[in-house]
């Protein structure tokens, strides 16, 4: 006699959630180190003299061209060839962060860019070093910028994180697949597995609008 969902749900129980977990972690991990290389391409971007920005230009537009999952690929099986012997959880997660951080670059640079001039040039007469004047002037001004376009690029990584499958890290798509192999209740998992990658997405809308919050000038 065949179980029910909510048994084979509970049996999945430890699986699904070690999925998850795992989802998480290769979410933060290239969302932070990919928001923080990409706050640096933008500034290259915005403000590196013309051979920087000719190397940052060409890395961006080669990067943002380049199918995620080939860039997944390439990390993990190039990086073996060339002697680094990344785990694939690692090789997965400088894929996404590399991906990430040339779509936040690109975000930072429009919104450096749509400030004024006349505030870095206020920001020099009054002795601020650049470094003072991105941290003081420059960068809160920009982060409300880039909040909302940020929140969507955070939320494809967690998506995108579902293609480090094809290199074996045991992330939620892969463990809904293997309780399914075993049990094959397709729709009823891919659905619960929808329902979980939502949640993680909604948590960073939520968190996104909270930043925004707090750092929106008084009305």
């Amino acid at each position: 006699m065949s179980q029910s969902f909510l048994d084979q749900l509970w049996i999945a129980r430890f699986v699904i959630l070690n999925g998850l977990g795992m989802t998480v972690s290769i979410s933060i991990l290239s969302i932070i180190a990919g928001s923080v290389l990409g706050i640096f391409v933008g500034l290259a971007l915005a403000y590196g003299k013309w051979p920087l920005r000719l190397v940052v230009r060409a890395y961006t537009d080669i990067i943002r061209g380049t199918p995620v999952l080939v860039l997944v690929l390439a990390s993990y099986y190039i990086s073996a060839a060339a002697g680094l012997d990344l785990k694939p959880f690692s090789a997965g997660v400088l894929a996404l962060a590399i991906f990430c951080s040339s779509h936040v670059g690109e975000i930072v640079r429009g919104a450096l860019q749509a400030i004024s001039k006349g505030q870095t040039e206020a920001a020099k007469a009054i002795g601020l070093t650049f470094g003072q004047t991105f941290t003081s002037v420059l960068w809160p001004q920009a982060m409300r910028q880039c909040l909302p376009a940020w929140v969507n690029t955070a939320a494809e990584m967690v998506k995108a994180s579902t293609l480090l499958s094809v290199i074996g890290v045991a992330e939620l798509l892969l463990r809904t697949q293997e309780i399914i192999s075993r049990n094959f209740m397709s729709l009823q998992f891919y659905f619960l597995a929808g329902a979980l990658y939502f949640v993680v997405n909604f948590a960073i809308e939520r968190f996104g609008k909270y930043v925004e919050r707090k750092t929106a000038l008084p009305s």
